[in-house]
Parts: structure tokens; C-alpha cells; sequence
């Protein structure tokens, strides 16, 4: 069709769908995210909404459908976790004569794997992307949860990669385009410019990004395959996030010969993550295991059931913490109480990182390092040395959001009621004068009846006339000729003065600069706490491991489990064994325990 024909809406549509073919485009027209054509279908079934038409030119008459903008969290949930992608296209500006066509852009493309609003995430697991480079017997894998900064990468070989994918369960996975494997778990799948798969161009990837000129400190020097997984999955978000990657500060290298693999069938069979019959986390291994108190102890329950260890020691140290923690029954419950009070510190220290959390967000921050001491206090024995030392405290955190925000700040910056009096000497003299502004309004009022004699003479206020002076009907004859006439309604009349005009106009000055000052006070304030984000960052892991051995001891003290003798024997003997997913699906006292023993001189 030609383009005479299509209005300059329709043209202006068009030509940002075909850089985005593979999405879901939500265009923005006033206070609707529309979407037309096969996206406006797909999106009517997707989210059951009402699929309607437009007229986009002469003869043209397309599919339209539409949702609030305030809506867009909820709906795109909805589509993210059917596995679609998502382009974001915002207005950008108005035209400086206020007449034509509003530009506008894809700010961001949300797919499964690159997904931050807090709404859309389930804080009890992380949201993976993967990427997977396979070579003739290996394979590069890479994965990241950019809302905790988590990034590791590996070259393993080509039989342990299904495994691996599963263990990961990656919300979505980066391939090269021109690759021909095909994962079997069930994930979204994005296929990636294979150039950006490249280990020389991945490797200049990842120096540009950690601002390094070598990757000898990284681990990946030595393996090719893990360097094009890891850069491709950089390249990839900074094309999801137009350019823009925050809170990638590290990356880490990893073996999978230091734990068990657990191949899909295995992790089926077993219900480790959810029951065979119903798809659930109740009835399986997780949902008995599962009494953690934090999202981060929650996360990282789920990566050990992924990952038994091979490692004897390492056993025995989570071991010995649990049975500490089994043992002791008053403390247990005193750490339990205290690891309530956490906020999800991984992604709150990368909201923070990113300038995007919120005031209230930073309070709760404070409440959760104020629980650290406590702990502390209550881990006072040598099983638990190791957490206790890695649970450091951070006051001067505490002391710069004491001072700085509010106990109880209002959900936005800017409206007010985020920085504390006191901080800022600046900002108190602005308060001050929006303060003075309101007994002002009223010391006019007043003297204004005084001169009129007009009692029920009132000072108002709308955003179309500013601030008026409002005169009864019954009272117009008393208005002065000093009364400048604004509006007229069907009992009143509203007037304005020059005084009052000119003190309006210092009211919103004084408005605009104080909401422009502690919005940018509260950004120093961010970028203060920002400094310290990997040592929230190592907090918050020592939290998640104490929330995990703790949930191990609570639950073995519920279901009177027993401490295993673990050695490097083939041996196996279990006496009275019980199996925890079975036994918790039936009546108190039903289970039969059962005896079981394997030895290596048998068969």
C-alpha cells in the first residue's frame, strides 16, 4: 500500500515495528499502550482484552488494542511469563510549535530474561538468562539475574549442557543464529547475532565493559567458549536496555565437576522442584524444605537442591552449622525472628546501584542492617564462626539514612516528604518558604474580607488559573475595582490581583526548585550508599546462607531427622530411612520407615 495513503501515525508505527518484528509493540498514545495489526490480536487473547479497529489512512482500517498506561506492570506480567518479548515505546517529546506528530521510541525491550520492576519478579527464585555457545565438544554457558548482579559463566562439555540447563531452569536462552542445537527444557529461546558470539569480539565485550584491558583476573582468558557466552549475553542487554547495562560489576568462573549433575529426568523423578502429578512446589522436595524467612535464603535454597555438593568438606561444614542450629532451639528461633526483618538485599543493592529504588525501599535497607548486630550476638559458637565474621555491620549506612530520609517518606521523590529536616540547610530555607506560603494565602484572605466586607470572600486555587479570589454572587456589588475578573461560574465570580499574581509566581518557583533539590539530594544520597553495593552485596549472601542452614535445622527439628555420617566409602547404609516428599504427603505417623543397604562389593 502506498505510503500517500497511511496517515503519518500509521507511517510512524510502521517503520518502529520493523526494527522490532520478534515483539509485542506497545505504542504509546496518551494515557493507552496500543498495539495494532497481529500484535493487537495476540494481545486481545493474551490478556483477554477487547480487540477494536482504527482508521490509519485512506482505506486502511487495522486491529487495535490498547491498555492504561498505569496498568503496564500487571499486563506485562501476563505476556512476559507466556514467554513474549515486549517493546516499550514512550513519547519522547512535543514538537517545539506544539503541532504535528509526537516523536516517540522503544526506551526498552522486556523479554523473559532481562525483566527488573519488582512486580514482575517472583522473589523466591532467580529470573536466569542464559546463553549457550556450543563448540565440537564443549560448550560455552553463561548466565546472569541482572536484578542481583549474579553472573557466572563455564565451558563444560557437551554432555553436561542439558543437565545444566535444567539445574539453571533460565527464564530465557541466547544462542548463536546460526547455531542448529535446540534445548530441551522448555524456554524461551532467542536466537543472537552469532558475531557477537565470537570469543575475540565477546572478549573486547567484557573488557569494555569491566574497564579492563585484560580478562586474566576473570577466570575466561583460558576458555573461548565461556568468553562468547558471557560477552553475548552483555551485547544482548545492552540492546534489550538500549545501551545501557547497570549493576554488572564482577564475573565468575565455575566447574560443574564440583557437584552432582541432575539430568531432567532425575530432577523429575525425584520431585526435588515440584510434584510429578500436580507441577506444584507442595509435594516436593522444595516445598518441605522450604521455611526460609528471606527471598535471598529462598533463592539460594533452590541452587543448592540444583547443585548437591562432591566436595566432603564442604558437607560437613553446612553440617555442622545445622546441627548447631538443630541443637539449639531458643537461638534458632531468635535468628528466625531477626532475618524477618530483611529485605531482599541482592536486588535491592542493585536498584540502588541503577538509581531506581524508592524512598521506602531505603528505609526497609536500614531496617535490615539494623538486624545484623543481632545476629551476630546470637551466633556465637565455632560451627558458625565463618557467617558470624561474614555478617558484617554497616553503620555508617544506618547513621546516613537516619539523617538523610524520612522514617516514614511519601512513595515518590519530589513530592516532599523524602528528606529529612535537618540534611540539607538549602532545602529547609525552600520548605520554609512553601510553609510560609500557605499562611500567607490565609493572612490575605483575611485582610482581603477586612477591606471588602466581604466575609465569605475565600482564596482558591486550581492548576488552569493559579491562585484567585473568589466573590459570592450576592457579594459582587463589594468587589473593588482592583479585582481583576478571571472566570466567571454559576454563583461566583473569581478575580486575581497583581500581588497575589506575583506571589503565586514565587510559590511555584519555590515548588519546582524544591522538588528538582531533593530529588537530587536523594540521588547523592543513593550514590553514597551505591559505594558500598558489593559489600551489600556480600551481605546479603551471608544472610541467604544463614536463612537456608536454618530452614535445613527447623525442619529437621519438626520431622525429628536425624544427622547422616557422611564419608568418601561406596558403602550406603540407611537405617529407618524416610522419604521427606512421601512422607509429608501423608497422615501424621502413616510412613512406614524403611532400611536400605547398597555396598560396592554387591553385583
Amino acid at each position: 500500500m502506498s505510503q500517500k495513503s497511511l496517515t503519518p501515525l500509521r507511517a510512524q508505527y510502521l517503520n518502529i515495528k520493523q526494527r522490532y518484528p520478534d515483539a509485542i509493540v506497545f505504542f504509546r498514545l496518551g494515557d493507552f499502550y496500543e498495539t495494532f495489526d497481529a500484535d493487537a490480536e495476540l494481545t486481545a487473547r493474551e490478556l483477554e482484552i477487547v480487540l477494536t479497529g482504527r482508521e490509519m489512512g485512506k482505506g486502511v482500517k487495522v486491529p487495535m488494542a490498547g491498555i492504561p498506561y498505569h496498568a503496564l506492570d500487571n499486563y506485562l506480567a501476563r505476556l512476559i511469563g507466556r514467554g513474549h518479548k515486549v517493546a516499550i515505546c514512550e513519547q519522547t517529546n512535543h514538537p517545539s510549535d506544539n503541532k504535528g506528530l509526537m516523536e516517540r521510541e522503544v526506551v526498552r525491550l522486556v523479554t523473559p530474561g532481562t525483566v527488573v520492576e519488582p512486580g514482575l519478579l517472583d522473589g523466591k527464585r532467580n529470573n536466569y538468562l542464559a546463553a549457550v555457545a556450543p563448540g565440537p565438544d564443549e560448550a560455552g554457558i553463561a548466565f546472569i539475574d541482572i536484578t542481583t548482579g549474579e553472573f557466572a559463566a563455564a565451558q563444560i562439555p557437551l554432555s553436561r549442557l542439558e543437565a545444566e540447563l535444567e539445574r539453571l531452569r533460565p527464564a530465557e536462552i541466547i544462542l548463536p543464529r546460526d547455531s542448529g542445537f535446540q534445548p530441551k527444557i522448555k524456554t524461551p529461546v532467542t536466537k543472537f547475532d552469532e558475531r557477537d558470539f565470537e570469543p575475540e569480539t565477546a572478549a573486547e565485550t567484557l573488557k569494555e565493559t569491566f574497564g579492563v584491558s585484560t580478562l586474566d583476573g576473570y577466570g575466561v582468558a583460558q576458555l573461548p567458549l565461556a568468553t562468547a557466552a558471557a560477552g553475548a549475553i552483555i551485547s544482548y542487554l545492552k540492546e534489550t536496555h538500549k545501551g545501557t547495562v547497570a549493576g554488572i560489576s564482577h564475573l565468575s568462573t565455575y566447574s560443574v565437576s564440583d557437584y552432582m549433575a541432575l539430568d531432567e529426568n532425575t530432577v523429575a523423578n525425584l520431585e526435588i522442584f515440584q510434584n510429578a502429578t500436580t507441577r506444584a512446589i507442595a509435594g516436593s522436595l522444595l516445598g518441605v524444605l522450604d521455611v526460609t524467612r528471606t527471598p535471598m535464603g529462598a533463592r539460594l535454597l533452590r541452587r543448592w537442591l540444583g547443585q548437591p555438593l562432591l566436595n566432603l568438606e564442604g558437607i560437613k561444614e553446612r553440617q555442622e552449622a545445622v546441627d548447631w542450629l538443630f541443637r539449639n532451639h531458643l537461638v534458632r528461633l531468635e535468628i528466625e525472628r531477626w532475618l524477618k526483618s530483611f529485605a531482599d538485599l541482592e536486588r535491592l543493592a542493585n536498584r540502588i546501584r541503577s538509581f531506581t529504588a524508592l524512598p521506602r525501599e531505603i528505609i526497609a535497607l536500614k531496617r535490615s542492617l539494623e538486624a545484623v548486630p543481632e545476629l551476630r550476638r546470637a551466633l556465637n559458637n565455632t560451627a558458625v564462626n565463618k557467617l558470624k565474621n561474614d555478617l558484617k555491620e554497616h553503620t555508617d549506612l544506618i547513621a546516613l539514612i537516619e539523617n538523610a530520609i524520612e522514617h516514614e517518606p511519601s512513595g515518590a521523590v519530589g513530592e516532599g516528604g523524602v528528606i529529612r529536616a535537618g540534611f540539607s540547610a538549602e532545602l529547609d530555607e525552600l520548605r520554609d518558604m512553601a510553609t510560609g506560603a500557605k499562611s500567607y494565602i490565609a493572612k490575605l484572605e483575611a485582610e482581603e474580607r477586612a477591606k471588602t466586607g466581604i466575609k465569605n470572600l475565600k482564596v482558591g486555587y486550581n492548576q488552569v488559573f493559579g491562585y484567585y479570589l473568589e466573590v459570592s454572587a450576592a457579594n459582587l456589588v463589594q468587589a473593588p475595582e482592583r479585582f481583576i475578573r478571571k472566570q466567571t461560574l454559576a454563583n461566583a465570580e473569581r478575580y486575581i490581583t497583581p500581588e497575589l499574581k506575583e506571589y503565586e509566581a514565587q510559590i511555584l518557583s519555590s515548588r519546582e526548585r524544591l522538588a528538582d533539590m531533593e530529588t537530587a539530594i536523594y540521588r547523592r544520597v543513593l550514590g553514597r550508599i551505591a559505594e558500598s553495593a558489593e559489600a551489600l552485596l556480600a551481605l546479603a549472601d551471608a544472610v541467604a546462607r544463614l536463612d537456608t542452614l536454618t530452614a535445613f535445622a527447623s525442619v529437621a527439628a519438626e520431622n525429628s531427622y536425624v544427622k547422616p555420617i557422611i564419608n568418601n566409602s561406596a558403602d550406603m547404609r540407611i537405617t529407618s530411612g524416610r522419604h521427606p516428599v512421601v512422607e509429608d504427603s501423608l497422615p501424621l505417623g502413616q510412613f512406614i520407615a524403611n532400611d536400605t543397604t547398597l555396598s560396592a562389593d554387591e553385583g
